[in-house]
């Protein structure tokens, strides 16, 4: 069960001014003002006000505009969501900068993304758009992501579709072998979850809770999971937070005692402090919060955090710390090896898609 509360706080004065945006043309002093409104009221889910602000943005950063109107047509639980837009955006967008430096670091993120959101879209096609399936050309697209621009999400993305036995065709030893796609997948699961990325570490601990494709094993997944949801960004929270409480409240005390026994290990070793918001325009305070109850009514919190089942305690309230890495994950978890190709170093750059990934749970 999960019931929402509003953090009454912020900026009137600085509502006023955006709400402004509402009525006709807006007029911005320069462009870093239309960005700083735009990003500011994207991130606390206003797009009514951020696509007036990315409008008049895109004479001059028309990459960093369009990226960010495209996720808003994107967004399935947005006032706006229009996939043809969205897919158009992406599309453009990754012709343009097919050629970008990799090390560019403002275009060759937006390239990557743009060409995962791509990806996604011809795997299933678009009726809206007239687009027809065409996997064959969304590997392409999702391989120069993950691999040319070494995007993480990219990486992730290319993990689930590996686990779907799908994705492009790897030769072991002369053979084309199925299961290679699947060791893949699990290999690049293991691999982001290592370097502190919130989706895979989310999804490999739903895999770890369940037994499937890995070894089943409940207090890790209890504790990656537990990771996961401190790592994860604003955009990703939902369905994470979706993946924890189902495994939080499942779990026995049993399992619960032996994953609060190395909750410190597992955040220093996995951690990743998520990107901060800017929030002085005060959009982010008024943001939804979750909280969130088991059947039984016992509140879901961090594994770290000890409480009366009567208090009142967020599970997004788990402390983030610094990252520690090392290569394997630890308590049982199989460390997962690539087969048949090797991986490029990973990025630590956070989650930029607005889009909560397909088949969150591969089940």
């Amino acid at each position: 069960m999960r019931t929402f509360r509003l953090a009454l706080a912020g900026s009137v004065a600085s509502l006023l001014m955006l709400g402004s945006a509402m009525a006709g043309d807006v007029v911005f002093r320069s462009p870093d003002d239309a960005m700083k409104q735009g990003i500011s009221a994207f991130n606390g889910g206003y797009y009514e006000l951020a696509l007036p602000a990315f409008e008049a943005l895109e004479p001059s950063k028309p990459q960093l505009a369009r990226f960010y109107m495209a996720r808003i047509y994107g967004d399935n639980e947005g006032a706006y969501t229009d996939h043809g837009k969205a897919f158009r955006l992406y599309k453009s967008l990754a012709d343009e900068l097919q050629d970008v430096d990799p090390d560019d670091d403002s275009l060759a993120p937006i390239a990557a993304k743009s060409l995962t959101a791509v990806s996604t879209y011809l795997r299933s096609g678009l009726v809206s758009a007239g687009l027809k399936p065409d996997v064959e050309a969304a590997n392409r697209a999702l391989q120069r992501a993950a691999l040319t621009f070494n995007d993480e999400d990219a990486q992730f993305e290319l993990a689930k579709v590996f686990l779907r036995g799908e994705g492009p065709d790897i030769s072991i030893a002369g053979f084309e072998d199925q299961s290679s796609k699947i060791a893949n997948g699990r290999h690049w699961l293991s691999r982001l979850s290592q370097a502190g990325h919130p989706g895979a570490q989310a999804f490999l601990a739903d895999l770890m809770w369940r037994g499937k494709f890995v070894e089943k094993n409940p207090a890790a997944a209890l504790n990656l999971i537990d990771v996961a949801v401190a790592n994860a960004p604003p955009s990703e929270r939902v369905w994470i937070e979706d993946i924890y409480q189902n495994i939080f409240c499942n779990a026995g005390e049993g399992v619960r005692q032996q994953a609060t026994g190395r909750v410190a290990e597992w955040h220093n070793l996995y951690g990743r402090r998520p990107a901060v918001l800017d929030g002085k325009d005060g959009l982010d305070d008024l943001s939804p919060e979750p909280v969130r109850t088991c059947s039984n009514g016992e509140l879901v919190r961090p594994m770290g955090v000890a409480m009366p089942a009567t208090a009142q305690q967020m599970i997004t309230s788990a402390p983030s710390v610094s990252p520690q890495r090392s290569s394997v994950i630890p308590a049982g978890a199989t460390t997962l090896h690539p087969a048949g190709q090797s991986v490029p170093a990973l990025s630590s750059s956070s989650p930029m898609l607005g889009y909560a990934p397909d088949g969150a749970t591969a089940r």
